[in-house]
């Protein structure tokens, strides 16, 4: 398995230090890869997972590492009240967010035919609906700074027709409507909105629960570049996005995903 380079080796981005970030899902996988390159940028950064031992985890290790510790809850992002409040609380700490990253997710696989209406509901509380009300929760401090990125986090699953998750497929599909259809309102605060879409990422549970032989050929068969995708990966578009260096990039959509779709 190809390891995650040094951040040595990696751009430095002087636009980020001392900004605000929140991530949502922040505590493992993507999110935890996220939030480590910005704390390694020296960003402050709020995130909220539902893992709490894994969040405190990652607070400590990067504090440990010489980072400004990460201000962290526990939230279920499924209760919108609840997410706003520690968007609120967060921002009340670190000062208003120059960066919104929307990452929380849940690939859960199930079946068109076992999907009920409280099950769809379900999904979308996790999958689609907290993306919305982050933003709404975000947005009045974007504009006192006069200005701000928001980071979607879609996905090719749905692109390249893949099986197994009718709902989640449907949520990540909407990502890029909600990033088009609030560029142009977002633009004229100079709020910039991005969809950032992985291929198949390796995190600690894709491998555990669904990689194996099949999904191993399925990469070679699909993929361009021979390596396997990790979570840094993604993170590292984040950070383009997110940084001065992506100022003039809004409504769009970038993959990162070796070439699958």
């Amino acid at each position: 398995m190809r390891t995650a380079p040094s951040s040595n080796t990696l751009s430095h981005f002087p636009s980020l230090k001392n900004r605000s970030v929140f991530v949502t899902g922040g505590g493992s996988g993507i999110g935890a890869a996220i939030v480590t390159a910005f704390a390694e940028q020296g960003a402050r950064v709020a995130f909220i997972d539902v893992a709490k031992e894994a969040s405190e985890a990652l607070a400590e290790n990067l504090a440990q590492a010489g980072h400004v510790r990460p201000w962290w809850r526990t939230c279920d992002v499924k209760d919108v009240t609840a997410l706003q409040t520690a968007i609120t609380e967060a921002a009340g700490a670190l000062g208003d967010f120059s960066v919104l990253v929307n990452n929380v997710a849940s690939d859960d696989r199930h079946s068109l035919e076992s999907v009920t209406p409280a099950y769809y509901d379900e999904r979308m509380a996790i999958n689609e609906r907290p993306a919305l009300f982050a933003i709404q929760s975000v947005v009045p401090g974007m504009q006192r700074l006069g200005a701000g990125s928001i980071v979607n986090l879609g996905s090719t699953g749905w692109q390249g027709k893949g099986a197994g998750y009718p709902c989640y497929a449907i949520a990540k599909s909407s990502v890029n409507g909600l990033t088009r259809g609030l560029a142009k309102t977002l633009g004229q605060d100079r709020i910039r909105i991005n969809t950032v879409s992985p291929g198949w990422v390796m995190t600690e549970r894709q491998i555990k629960l669904w990689l194996d032989a099949e999904g191993e050929k399925e990469i070679q068969r699909n993929q361009c570049l021979p390596d396997k995708l990790l979570p840094h990966d993604i993170a590292r578009m984040v950070l383009f996005l997110a940084s001065d260096d992506g100022a003039m990039c809004t409504a769009q959509e970038f993959k990162v995903d070796a070439g699958w779709v």
